[in-house]
């Protein structure tokens, strides 16, 4: 069932009959349940050879079974929600405080604030950036690089999307029209003057969301949307991920990974996309590459290659750390976005109201892909300027980044040298025709 019509999303499977829907999820809790006593004693067996005054841990057997008993633990472990860990920042060659904290909250989703405690006030603000981050599985913190990149020149707020199977049933449900409510009334908190970021797959939600704010003539629409990565029209250039909706189509989703939350978790009998087949996806797509990191990590700890080893555990912390989607907002956007297709056709709507893109004015707009994109191929955000055809020539910037990834566009060395500069200086020009059409010419 599309977004356009007014029942909402799609019916569940057997809805109704937790019975047959609910299985799934019971047999992974008990499983990992059951895993607890094998657990605890490959944790005893690892303190054991690892205690220096104990003869073997000094020897390669004893090195080795220590090495075998981390990773029996790391492979078994449900990993939590990680840490921004980001206390400070350098801003104009100072080091800086900074203190997360929630500015605005709703059942599934809090709009969290890096605020930077200065001793004395800036000469000129900075720009004041809504980073809405994805709400595909992984938490925010996957964004940490990206707010760590900004926060020297920019005034930044994310959002924080919430664990569907955390959330009480009676919280009620959360859609694909939900999530672009969240992302108005999250900038109307902001008050105007802010410049809204879209990381991957929240850029079709936060453009549609624009539309909405521009057709509406509200005061409070930000004065420039950055789309990174985003599955704007996938058509173009169609990746395995995209190639994969359109073969199985919205049925087969709905049939074959959406189940029931159990007891004990908040959101027990909520219906959901649970994280744990999500995290299944995720690996089975690159196995080799994660097992044969696994081997690396086995030899590194043998070795003890402190640095190496921290590396590993660093990024798999985060990598393995997955949450449950409401299967409400899963199934809408799949079947909006991969599906069917409907914002490049102009058959998007918002509660009953078409989302039309050429309503957006006002909004200056920044494209950005990588080059090697295997989640969002080449085109997909840049359909965005063709969609958004009231925007003027000169307040409109496509960036392609040479030699990244999907994760590229949004992390790492070249994201903070080469495409975060070009951000700023879009942000700084948004308000300024001339600076911007000199920009969009480069």
């Amino acid at each position: 069932m599309p977004i356009g019509e007014f029942g909402g999303a799609p019916p569940l499977a057997a809805e109704g009959s937790p019975v047959l829907t609910t299985p799934m999820y019971w047999m992974y809790e008990m499983a990992h349940a059951s895993l607890n006593p094998a657990r605890a004693v490959t944790d005893a067996t690892k303190f054991l050879f690892q205690n220096p005054l104990n003869p073997w841990a000094r020897t390669e057997v004893g090195k080795s079974v220590a090495a075998a008993c981390e990773l029996f633990e790391r492979t078994t472990r449900r990993y939590g929600k990680p840490e921004w860990g980001l206390n400070d920042t350098e801003v104009n060659g100072i080091r800086v405080p900074v203190e997360i904290r929630s500015v605005w909250e709703k059942p599934f989703c809090r709009l969290l604030y890096f605020d930077r405690k200065f001793t004395r006030p800036l000469r000129s603000p900075q720009p004041r950036v809504l980073i809405v981050a994805p709400m595909s599985g992984h938490y925010a913190t996957l964004l940490r690089g990206t707010v760590e990149a900004l926060l020297p020149a920019h005034d930044v707020y994310i959002t924080d999307w919430a664990d569907a199977r955390m959330v009480p049933l009676s919280d009620g449900r959360f859609d694909l029209d939900d999530y672009i409510d969240y992302i108005i009334e999250m900038l109307h908190v902001l008050g105007g003057n802010t410049h809204v970021m879209a990381v991957c797959q929240p850029s079709v939600p936060v453009v549609a969301a624009v539309s909405i704010m521009e057709a509406q003539r509200d005061p409070f629409v930000p004065t420039s949307m950055t789309l990174m990565g985003g599955p704007i029209d996938t058509r173009r250039n169609p990746t395995a991920v995209n190639n994969l909706a359109q073969e199985r189509g919205i049925d087969w989703f709905r049939n074959h990974v959406i189940t029931k939350v159990p007891f004990p978790h908040p959101g027990m009998m909520r219906d959901v996309y649970p994280g744990f087949l999500q995290l299944n996806g995720f690996i089975s797509m690159n196995l080799d590459r994660h097992m044969d990191a696994h081997k690396q990590l086995f030899a590194h700890l043998v070795k003890g290659d402190g640095d190496l080893v921290d590396k590993h555990r660093e990024f798999y912390d985060e990598y393995l750390a997955v949450m449950d989607l409401s299967a409400e907002y899963y199934l809408q956007t799949v079947d909006t976005v991969f599906v069917k297709h409907a914002l490049p056709k102009g058959e998007m709507t918002h509660r009953g109201t078409r989302v039309d893109l050429s309503k957006v004015k006002r909004v200056a707009l920044m494209t950005v892909e990588g080059e090697n994109d295997d989640i969002s191929g080449l085109g997909q955000t840049e359909a965005t300027h063709t969609l958004c055809r009231s925007i003027p020539d000169h307040r409109r910037v496509h960036y392609v980044q040479k030699g990244v990834g999907h994760y590229g566009v949004f992390n790492g060395s070249r994201f903070k040298s080469e495409i975060v500069p070009r951000i700023h200086d879009f942000m700084v020009s948004a308000a300024n025709p001339s600076s911007l059409q000199a920009l969009a010419a480069e």
